[in-house]
């Protein structure tokens, strides 16, 4: 059983920053990577950043130079730093991890529960 929890989401007005931080426990063997994506109401999810084990980082355009993705791997554990956030930026904010449970297990998929954040005008 694998678990993805995610916190530091909530309110804050235009301009504000907001850091998320996502930690993975379970039986976990290795995480390849791990990100964040977004859902607002009415729209489809999306990915909003994500890096690799080995460091590697892709942003959407919409976050470049806004948004940080980092990761502790001594602590199964990815965040996201976003500054200068805008309005438009108000979502439910979910977590991604790609792992496996041993040596001999193909990778799985996982989701965290989400966090709800909202950017005031």
């Amino acid at each position: 059983q694998v678990q993805l929890v995610e916190s530091g989401g909530g309110l804050v007005q235009a301009g504000g920053s907001l850091r998320l931080s996502c930690a993975a426990s379970g039986s976990i063997f290795s995480i390849n990577a791990m990100g964040w994506y977004r859902q607002a109401p009415g729209k489809q999810r999306e990915l909003v950043a994500a890096i690799t084990s080995g460091g590697s980082t892709n942003y959407a355009d919409s976050v470049k130079g806004r948004f940080t993705i980092s990761r502790d791997n001594a602590k199964n554990t990815v965040y996201l730093q976003m500054n200068s956030l805008k309005p438009e930026d108000t979502a439910v904010y979910y977590c991604s991890a790609v792992l496996r449970y041993s040596d001999y297990d193909d990778s799985t998929f996982y989701w965290g529960q989400g966090t709800q954040v909202t950017v005031s005008s």
